[in-house]
């Protein structure tokens, strides 16, 4: 015999309060873990900022199961593998059933939902984080891969959460895209130059193609940085197609990685490669006033002055 269950007029449905509370986990994530995005991520309205937060808390914990914490939890690579595959597998169910008991996934898959995006995006995200697991070192294409995968399509996610109300742009959605995609190559290869070090003597890898960082030169460094400095213009230009409410916010991120790619660039290789560069809270506080002021910049200085990476 079927039983059939419905509702007790006692106890009022549970998804919404399920839905808070893994939102609000997602924003302790981003808050532990990246201070630049969280600042940023204030600028945005409320709904917004936390469809944001869920797309990086979900790409955070991925990244954790690759780059570190699974190994110091003792799993090796093949079980690592298993976890993230158990975890694209969950998030893939999510999307299409809106519920997970783990509350990032719950989140993640919420905005989603909301926003318009699946598996085209999510695929290439989980296929780059295998390959920190099955190589130390790319060539040119499998950096291009690997970049899409892990940056880029994380840009294409918070896209979908800045336009989904905005229904048809009048303008060309693929500036937008092509903006979105490079502000996302920008930020994985400002991390890849500040991490340098660590990716080498930590976790063993070498993200660039041909860099070996025991013979790391100042025109390595320029041309890295060049190449960097042309993703971060390239997005520049479609910042102020976005939404208004969603323009500081992007405005800020992209000033804060700049500022940070300047930073490198006036950081002596041999020192760059001991070292991690970061910028200053009171930096970015006044970051952060300029772009409310409406007077950051949003193209890369040309910054060659020696600084030490002072940091």
């Amino acid at each position: 015999m079927t039983q059939t269950h419905t509702a007790r007029p006692d106890r009022p449905g549970r998804l919404p309060l399920y839905d808070d509370t893994a939102e609000a986990a997602s924003g302790v994530v981003i808050d532990r873990y990246s201070t630049s995005f969280g600042l940023a991520s204030r600028l945005l309205a409320k709904d917004t900022r936390e469809h944001i937060r869920n797309v990086y808390a979900l790409v955070r914990v991925a990244d954790e199961v690759v780059d570190g914490p699974a190994t110091e939890a003792g799993l090796d690579h093949v079980l690592a593998r298993t976890v993230l595959d158990e975890l694209e597998a969950d998030t893939e169910r999510a999307m299409a059933l809106g519920f997970s008991v783990n509350p990032v996934v719950h989140a993640f898959a919420r905005t989603a939902r909301v926003t318009g995006f699946g598996a085209e995006l999510t695929k290439p995200f989980f296929r780059s984080m295998r390959m920190d697991l099955e190589r130390t070192e790319h060539d040119d294409a499998s950096f291009a891969e690997y970049v899409h995968g892990s940056a880029e399509v994380v840009g294409l996610m918070c896209l979908r959460a800045f336009v989904y109300r905005a229904g048809r742009p009048t303008f060309d959605e693929a500036v937008l895209v092509d903006g979105a995609r490079a502000l996302g190559a920008a930020f994985q290869k400002v991390n890849f130059l500040r991490d340098l070090h660590a990716d080498f003597e930590v976790l063993g890898r070498s993200y660039f193609p041909g860099v070996d960082i025991r013979s790391f030169d100042e025109a390595t460094k320029d041309r890295l940085v060049a190449d960097v400095r042309s993703d971060l213009d390239r997005a520049a230009r479609t910042v102020r197609l976005l939404p208004a409410d969603a323009r500081n916010a992007v405005g800020l991120a992209h000033a804060l990685f700049q500022e940070l790619n300047d930073r490198i660039a006036a950081t002596p290789a041999d020192r760059l490669v001991t070292t991690r560069v970061r910028v200053p809270n009171a930096v970015k506080a006044r970051l952060a006033a300029q772009v409310l002021a409406g007077g950051a910049p949003l193209r890369s200085r040309a910054t060659h002055q020696r600084t030490g990476g002072a940091a």
